[in-house]
């Protein structure tokens, strides 16, 4: 792609710098890394991309507009799963209880959020729960439909209640109402995202540690654009690095790393080793390019960030 009119810039300095050593990493350094990685390179075909380096306090380098609305496609489902774990918590969903009259029986919302409920990808029903990952949208649509029952209003209209009004996320909206990949967001927002995952408030931290740990571990399954992973363990709405190969992340994200890609090129990770996320939004639907290029990104800003801290 052509070099972006955005320049890379340094992200403002938040006022309650945290004190650890890698989230001091100097700015202008990981912005540089942003735009060797995607200025210029035939890796990177999108005609818009916008990224983010993002610390516990919020983005501590940027690279495009980081205002420009983005279609997420998957990655909604983390935004879906936050909203679900806040219903957990008030009582809404139960995560061991039916999910609905309608799915396999013995289908738990921890299932769903798990894709382990036995829907296809896109289909019904395949086998019982329990059995394979299958990566599914249509389990996520059974999602919608059991919180949407439990909660007494859209499933959407929760997931905004729950996620993008309390996080400020002013620029992010579930266009087309689906829980599974409806969601259109920015650079902006979803670094705000990111912080959240980094240092929760919306649920116990000990909430989010379970959503981040391997649900039904050893369960194998197809991760989509990257092949078979046996295991292919995964949390409860987040996808799990642990040791699989290939991998969308880099090689250098720490086993604990979580997040979600999505088919319109974007892509959010979170590693708690580093205690930094990133976030890359596109307009180039996911490709041979993404498999390649979202990894050397992501080890590139990991060196830099390893540098800083004299690591």
């Amino acid at each position: 792609m052509s070099a972006p009119a955005d320049q890379p810039r340094r992200a403002d300095a938040p006022t309650d710098a945290p004190t650890d050593a890698l989230a001091d990493a100097p700015t202008d350094a990981l912005a540089d890394v942003l735009a060797d990685v995607l200025a210029g390179t035939a890796a990177w075909p999108a005609a818009h991309v916008a990224a983010a380096v993002v610390g516990p306090r919020g983005p501590v380098a940027t690279i495009g507009a980081t205002d420009r609305p983005f279609r997420l496609a998957s990655v909604t489902k983390p935004l879906a799963a936050l909203a679900c774990l806040v219903a957990v918590e008030e009582g809404t969903l139960d995560l061991d209880g039916p999910a609905g009259p309608h799915g396999p029986d013995g289908v738990t919302v921890r299932h769903l959020l798990a894709h382990a409920g036995g829907y296809g990808f896109d289909t019904d029903v395949l086998q019982p729960p329990g059995r394979t990952r299958i990566y599914s949208n249509t389990g996520f649509d059974a999602l919608a439909d059991h919180l949407a029952e439990r909660a007494g209003m859209p499933a959407a209209d929760y997931v905004a209640a729950a996620v993008f009004e309390p996080l400020a996320l002013r620029a992010t909206d579930l266009r087309d109402g689906s829980l599974a990949h409806g969601a259109w967001s920015t650079v902006d927002d979803l670094a705000r995202v990111a912080v959240e995952l980094l240092r929760p408030t919306l649920v116990h931290p000990d909430t989010l540690a379970e959503a981040t740990r391997a649900q039904f571990p050893g369960l194998d399954g197809v991760l989509p654009g990257f092949g078979r992973q046996a295991p292919n363990d995964w949390g409860l709405g987040f996808e799990l690095r642990d040791h699989k190969a290939p991998h969308w992340t880099g090689a250098a994200n720490s086993p604990g790393t979580f997040g979600h890609f999505g088919g319109s090129g974007t892509c959010l990770w979170v590693d708690p080793v580093v205690d930094h996320a990133l976030v890359v939004l596109t307009d180039e639907a996911f490709g041979p390019w993404a498999a390649a290029a979202w990894p050397a990104l992501s080890d590139a800003v990991l060196a830099a960030l390893r540098q800083a801290a004299g690591r």
